[in-house]
């Protein structure tokens, strides 16, 4: 962090020559990121801005248009004060039209009373400039060995957010592309005042940059994502412009956060391990070739190559754990594997079973099947299921995905499996497994809730309408979720609503305003109703 004018003007070289602001005292904050002494009224365009201008006054004009033009040219650069000697070129005191202009300009001007060494002056504060500069290097240095040893520990979230919030002194706010919460830490204050309408005023706050901070709110943000994938924004509540240091540290977090979020491991036994491995490999795309995974799949007993893939996952019935609440027990995760290993094998089927994402809020038990080109996927998946139904009771959750040709595809018929378990762990059906045709629509959009994808569709088709209604506390968006599921029926919809056909035909028409829309048009509608679908399941509170 630089010094500033009021650091300065306490340094015991500078107050040797009795220092006095003359003009724009209300500057004296101003960074000073050097200094320069200048005997000529031509300086400016040799300067960079931030520097402390030293000077006798000695080559100064008369002409009161003259100095009002060198005070110009010094703020047009973007100094950061001037500060004049006495007694060579002015006895007691400044001309008035200098003073004039450095106040009407906002330039910060010093007069020193007795004669300094100026070689003192720009000693100290070089030194001062050095001494800042190293302190902020080292705390940069700081602040990687900690965030490098969270990524070597595995950090959870909420320890990544608490470290924040320790090392900065100010509250925390990990959220999705949906302004929904993953973790917090108010740093000692209220949560429920920091959370408080947290998505309406996370909406308003739209840094430019990748890294931003947003005056308004006093607000430092910044994007957090790997692999060109964003998944959340990383906030600290600070309520003033932030220092170097403090845009290091959101920077240095975010990329913990988002090296967390790719590089979870589990421990388990040396078996299911070693199978999770490999799956969590191929999940990630982490082997250059997959012949690769396919050699370390076959040397574990399960071929690969030339056979039809199928990803499922099991886990107990209930909702999915947030960053907020405890994950799910080791050990239970841990059986849950051995018992799911332990049916495929009694149903001769090649599989990889281990726990995938071990420890964090939403660690399952993932299971890669090889079925030969003939096997009947359905016949296969029912004898396994019904082996751990029989096992783990009716509390466990199995879901698949599609059949897959590739190990290139694996990663899709996870992605789907893991969706499907879900939405299907919350509810209360008693299937022995879950496929995604069982979901039709409504089922699919809350599965695809935290998918980035499907959060920028519903803020590029809603975001003007939920902006609209979050300023004015208005209720367009419910009038039009009402239109929609009446099939465009405007009588039924306006009964509903509990208002006349006028007026609601009045917001029909505020809504097509407002998204530049025609509510006549059915792929818009369309387009709206699948949005609203979309933005129920991106609003489900996670418990």
């Amino acid at each position: 962090m630089l010094p500033t004018l009021d650091d300065v003007l306490q340094l015991d070289a500078v107050r040797r020559g009795q220092p006095r602001v003359v003009a724009g005292a209300d500057r004296t904050g101003n960074l000073v990121r050097w200094v320069h002494v200048a005997e000529v009224t031509d300086i400016a365009h040799l300067l960079h801005g931030g520097e402390l201008v030293l000077t006798t006054g000695i080559a100064l004009p008369d002409e009161p248009d003259r100095l009002r033009a060198y005070i110009a040219d010094l703020a047009d650069v973007g100094v950061s004060g001037l500060m004049i000697e006495l007694g060579r070129r002015y006895a007691s005191r400044l001309p008035p039209a200098l003073l004039a202009a450095a106040e009407d300009l906002g330039l910060p001007v010093i007069v020193l009373a007795h004669e300094p060494a100026f070689v003192d002056i720009t000693e100290s504060v070089h030194a001062r400039i050095v001494q800042e500069q190293f302190a902020e290097l080292r705390a940069s240095e700081q602040l990687h060995e900690i965030f490098t040893q969270l990524s070597v520990e595995g950090a959870s979230t909420d320890e990544v957010v608490r470290q924040v919030a320790a090392i900065g002194g100010h509250p925390v706010v990990l959220e999705n592309l949906s302004h929904r919460v993953l973790a917090a830490d108010a740093d000692g204050r209220d949560p429920a005042e920091l959370l408080s309408a947290w998505e309406t005023r996370s909406r308003a706050v739209r840094p430019g940059t990748r890294t931003g901070y947003d005056a308004a709110s006093g607000w430092l943000v910044t994007t957090v994502g790997a692999r060109g994938e964003d998944w959340g924004r990383l906030i600290i509540v600070l309520g003033s412009p932030p220092s170097p240091r403090e845009t290091v540290l959101i920077e240095r977090a975010a990329t913990t956060l988002a090296l967390g979020r790719l590089l979870d491991r589990h421990a388990e036994s040396v078996e299911r391990q070693a199978h999770g491995t490999i799956i969590a490999r191929i999940l990630a795309h982490a082997y250059s070739d997959p012949q690769e995974a396919a050699a370390r799949a076959r040397a574990l007993g399960v071929p690969l190559s030339g056979r039809r893939l199928l990803g499922a996952v099991l886990r107990h019935r209930g909702p999915a754990h947030s960053p907020r609440v405890s994950p799910p027990p080791v050990g239970e995760l841990s059986a849950l594997a051995e018992t799911a290993a332990a049916a495929c094998k009694d149903a001769r089927l090649a599989a990889l079973v281990g726990v995938l994402d071990e420890g964090g809020p939403q660690a399952r038990v993932g299971v890669l099947a090889s079925l030969p080109a003939r096997a009947d996927a359905e016949a296969v998946l029912t004898e396994v299921a019904t082996r751990i139904r029989k096992q783990s009771g009716g509390d466990t959750v199995m879901a698949a995905g599609s059949v897959v040709e590739t190990i290139r595809d694996v990663r899709r018929s996870f992605l789907e499996a893991e969706q499907v378990a879900d939405v299907a762990a919350r509810g209360s059906g008693s299937r022995l497994f879950y496929r995604l045709p069982d979901l039709r629509l409504r089922g699919l959009l809350h599965l695809l809730r935290d998918d980035a994808r499907v959060q920028t569709f519903v803020e590029r088709e809603l975001g003007p309408l939920l902006e609209y209604d979050a300023q004015r506390g208005s209720d367009l968006t419910r009038i039009l979720e009402l239109y929609l599921e009446s099939g465009r029926n405007k009588a039924v919809a306006a009964q509903q609503a509990h208002l006349s056909r006028p007026a609601f035909y009045e917001r029909l028409r505020r809504i097509e305003r407002v998204l530049d829309a025609d509510l006549d048009d059915v792929e818009s509608c369309v387009s709206f109703h699948v949005a609203l679908l979309a933005l129920s399941s991106v609003r489900w509170e996670r418990p």
